[in-house]
């Protein structure tokens, strides 16, 4: 039983930190008005929903050292979504 416990908080634990450096989608006029850095390009391509295309793009963020993201284009297409962004820290 208290292996179960111990699973079940460590699992917690890493979703719950997981959200807390998710990075951000912003507009393009908050990069200079928080006088952001751009740290590189991503792309992600997932089914229709946004939500999943956002959630690959927070993640791509994430591994390139941003903490925000600016989309600069979005292509549907049969059925897939295709979207580009900037990166900033």
């Amino acid at each position: 039983m208290k292996i179960v416990n111990g699973i079940v908080a460590s699992l917690v634990t890493v979703l719950l930190s997981f959200g807390a450096f998710a990075a951000d989608e912003i507009q393009k006029d908050d990069v200079a008005k928080m006088n952001l850095t751009k740290v590189g390009d991503i792309a992600a391509s997932a089914g229709t929903e946004p939500t999943s295309v956002k959630a690959e793009l927070s993640k791509k963020a994430d591994e390139a050292g941003g903490k925000y993201y600016v989309v600069t284009s979005d292509m549907k297409k049969s059925g897939h979504t295709h979207v580009t962004a900037e990166v900033f820290k």
